[in-house]
């Protein structure tokens, strides 16, 4: 198969899975998206404690990948977002650590210091998907909830409360 008409099956098919889960996203609630998200901030605090700070971002992913799971959660990690500009696949790929119940994007950091540009990073996604929420996590600390910055976006108010 030509390698351009691969890259646009994939890209149609990447498009039809996100449009389908900001379906799901519709038929969610603020409140399921923040109960949501305080179990995932519950299975990365359980990974922290049993890990603690100083190892590769890529463990932490693995074992919170796990956790999640355990918990009943469906998360898909590495999710391939494709970059699309006015309506134009331009046929790059983003790849988001995590997506928990096809509704909150969690970036994951093993850093000393979380900067700007890693919140920035999680907007870009949050806008490029329209998730409603995402939290970021920087686990090379004393303190998980210290050092998580959970974010919202229009479409995460535009949802019913309850």
């Amino acid at each position: 198969m030509h390698s351009e008409t691969l890259r646009k099956i994939i890209s149609n098919y990447l498009f039809k899975k996100f449009y389908f889960s900001i379906v799901t996203i519709k038929m969610m609630t603020q409140k399921k998206i923040n109960d949501l998200s305080y179990k995932i901030v519950g299975c990365a605090i359980e990974v922290h404690k049993h890990l603690g700070p100083g190892l590769l971002e890529s463990v932490y992913e693995s074992c919170l990948l796990q956790e999640l799971k355990e918990t009943g959660l469906k998360v898909n990690s590495q999710v391939q977002v494709p970059i699309l500009y006015k309506n134009k696949d331009l046929g790059g790929m983003l790849r988001i650590d995590l997506l928990v119940e096809d509704a909150v994007i969690v970036e994951l950091k093993s850093v000393e210091t979380l900067i700007p540009v890693y919140k920035a990073q999680l907007l870009s996604y949050l806008k490029l998907t329209s998730y409603p929420k995402g939290l970021l996590i920087n686990f090379n600390c004393e303190n998980i909830v210290q050092q998580l910055v959970p974010l919202v976006t229009e479409e995460f108010s535009k949802l019913p409360k309850e």
